[in-house]
């Protein structure tokens, strides 16, 4: 079921953006999602019975133009949103997930997994940080790695934490959606293969970053972030024409109505467009993937304050909406 983000112009930017909804014991479906909250079944638009989201994405050229002219035809038959239920709005092939991208998240993070026998103060192991972040940025090696997508989860469903999970953490992230195959593309162009925006919450068990049996093998991400329902996503794709600058985004995340991450994208050490390019680098990003581009300082690790069976988070981004999430403890017996 929808839930409405309050205020209602908070929706997103722009005039439309594209989701995948579905009806009760029904199939999901491609929407446009117009700022009045209502829907427009887009396998009936476009004469297609089996349309999808990854299918517009496929053809996006060409799906973008006439896309724009359906959210101003106000012939279209269009149903409330609450008439639905929101899933995350695409099933891409692959997922990119980004480490280590925002400045003062990076910092909290070294303090906070130290070594137990490193005895330096903390401004000492912060310095260090900084030290490192700089390195990196001017090396322009951006930290990438590989997410599995039965890990999405829709943006208003319940969050399973494995009854493994010992340290479950949130991090609230922007996530740049492929609309065009790319592969080695320059930075500049990059942008250029960005059908649009959306909003990942990109879930970590802390306790399993690390394997502590082989420790210079470094980090087990499978396992730390793959879990079915890890990353809830959406509500919906904003198109990049209506983001004007997708480094100037504010997110928030809110744990049970308390602000936990309050930060803009102007603190990324490496930004959307540098990003796209790195990952296409080494592999071919196909239409529908994502690429998700870190997360701000905040994450529980930093207040001490891990996910735990009740809580609710909500995330916003600027432009993009909300979401709103319930965490429901995995049954230990």
């Amino acid at each position: 079921m929808f839930v409405k983000p309050e205020p209602a112009s908070a929706l997103f930017a722009g005039p439309y953006a594209l989701a995948t909804l579905s009806e009760p014991g029904g199939p999901d479906f491609p929407a446009l999602v117009t700022a009045d909250a209502r829907a427009l079944d887009l396998r009936v638009a476009f004469g297609d019975p089996h349309l999808t989201v990854r299918g517009l994405l496929d053809a996006w050229d060409t799906s973008a133009p006439r896309l724009a002219s359906l959210a101003t035809d106000g012939g279209s038959e269009r149903r409330p949103l609450t008439d639905y239920r929101v899933c995350a709005p695409v099933e891409p092939r692959q997922v990119f997930q980004s480490g280590a991208n925002y400045r003062q998240h990076v910092i909290d993070l070294h303090v906070a997994h130290a070594d137990p026998a490193d005895d330096r103060s903390e401004d000492e192991r912060r310095a260090e940080a900084a030290e490192i972040m700089d390195r990196r940025a001017a090396e322009d090696l951006p930290y990438v790695f590989i997410g599995l997508p039965s890990a999405i989860t829709g943006p208003y469903d319940d969050v399973v934490l494995p009854a493994w999970a010992d340290k479950p953490d949130w991090e609230l992230e922007v996530a740049a959606v492929i609309g065009r195959a790319a592969h080695q593309v320059p930075e500049e162009e990059a942008l250029e293969y960005v059908a649009g925006y959306t909003i990942a919450n990109d879930l970590t068990d802390r306790a399993t970053v690390f394997r502590r049996d082989m420790p210079q093998i470094g980090t087990d991400w499978l396992r730390s972030k793959n879990a079915p329902g890890f990353t809830p996503l959406g509500p919906w794709i904003v198109p990049a024409a209506s983001i004007a600058d997708p480094g100037d985004l504010r997110l928030v995340l809110k744990l049970n109505g308390e602000t936990m991450q309050d930060e803009s994208t102007r603190d990324m050490i490496f930004d959307v467009a540098r990003m796209v390019s790195y990952a296409s680098q080494s592999a071919r990003l196909l239409p529908g993937d994502l690429v998700l581009t870190g997360s701000p300082a905040g994450n529980g690790m930093h207040w001490g304050r891990l996910l735990r069976d009740g809580d609710v988070m909500d995330g916003s981004v600027t432009g993009l909406g909300a979401q709103r999430t319930r965490c429901v403890t995995e049954d230990r017996s």
